[in-house]
Parts: C-alpha cells; sequence; structure tokens
C-alpha cells in the first residue's frame, strides 16, 4: 500500500480519531474530558509511526548502500532494539534482532540492517512470521551465502492480560543459506550472539 495526494493510509481507510473517540466511549469514558481531549490525535500520530512498515520500501531504505567486497568472513549486527504491535489484541511486544549475513562479494553499510528490522517491526505482526520477513528481506537485497535472524521478545499480550506471566520470553530463529545447511557457520553464529548477553 503506497501514500496518495488524497492522505495517508488511516485517512483513506477511515477517520481514525472518530475511532478512538468510539473507543474511549465504549469502554466508559469521557472524550471530552480536559486528559483525553486530543488523545483521538495523538493516538492516529502514534499508529502511523508505529505501522510505517506498510508504506517502506525495502530498496529505497538500503538506497545503494551495498558495496563490492570480497570478505566472506561473517557480518554479525547484533541486540538490534525492536518494538513491534501483537496483530491479535494490538498490545505491543518488544526485545532484540540478531542479525547475521556471510558475505557473496557484496555488503550492506551496517545502519541498514536496523532499517529493515524496522520495516517488519512497524506492522501488525506475529513474530514468527518476522523473524522470517526480515531474512527473506535481506536474503533479496543483498544476494549473499547465508542470513541468520534471532529474535527475542517479551509480549504485553502474555504480561498484562491473559497468563500474565512476566518473566517469559519468545526465541523465534530463521537461518537461510549456509546458516542452514552448515552447522559449523550456524554454531559460529549462535556463539557470537550468546557473548556477552546478559
Amino acid at each position: 500500500m503506497r501514500q496518495n495526494e488524497k492522505g495517508s493510509l488511516f485517512e483513506r481507510r477511515f477517520d481514525l480519531e472518530e475511532e478512538v473517540t468510539k473507543i474511549l466511549k465504549a469502554i466508559g469514558e469521557n472524550p471530552s474530558r480536559e486528559g483525553l481531549l486530543d488523545t483521538p490525535k495523538r493516538v492516529k500520530k502514534a499508529y502511523e509511526f508505529l505501522t510505517s512498515g506498510y508504506t517502506a520500501d525495502i530498496h529505497k531504505i538500503v538506497n545503494n548502500a551495498i558495496f563490492e567486497e570480497e570478505s566472506r568472513g561473517m557480518v554479525l549486527v547484533r541486540d538490534i532494539e525492536m518494538y513491534s504491535l501483537c496483530e491479535h489484541h494490538l498490545l505491543p511486544f518488544f526485545g532484540k534482532a540478531h542479525v547475521g549475513y556471510i558475505p557473496n562479494k557484496k555488503i550492506i553499510g551496517i545502519s541498514k540492517i536496523p532499517r529493515i528490522v524496522d520495516v517488519f517491526a512497524r506492522r501488525l505482526q506475529v513474530q514468527e512470521r518476522m523473524t522470517e520477513q526480515i531474512g527473506n528481506a535481506l536474503m533479496e537485497v543483498l544476494e549473499p551465502l547465508g542470513v541468520a535472524v534471532v529474535v527475542k521478545a517479551k509480549h504485553l499480550c502474555m504480561m498484562m492480560r491473559g497468563v500474565e506471566k512476566q518473566n517469559s520470553e519468545l526465541f523465534t530463529s530463521c537461518m537461510l543459506g549456509e546458516f542452514k545447511t552448515n552447522m559449523v557457520t550456524r554454531n559460529e553464529f549462535l556463539d557470537l550472539i550468546r557473548t556477552g548477553s546478559t
């Protein structure tokens, strides 16, 4: 989906501010009281940011930041902070992503890897799908010998409601190319992301 001159994605679908006002009324609040007067506007702005991944273009984000390089050593960006929204309850989940790849005569600017993570985190998500989307996107734009992604996150839908387990974390992984077929390479990646972890 793309923006057009008539307005943002949300403006074209419906007036999100009106919908937030309806939610406030439905839960028994008064949208006219001082503390809530600007809440619908703030929520709309927040959701446009938190779901900006729908209109992001991976190729524009990479923006030619791919460089010829003979190096074949593993490249790893660890502890990438990640914030997303669970598609089942619209509650946040957050944690860290670890992304590694093995170059195939090309490397990518390291700041682009967290940006790729954000493209998929800033959507309504399930962690399992998001992890695979990150890996597949890096394979597509860089064509490396392999990509590995591990995400560790806490889900507020599990912490604030339901089973209310505060210390549970969900781990997901995506192993592609040499990370999937070569156990030594996979173990090197896993050892590197564990080093210094707290």
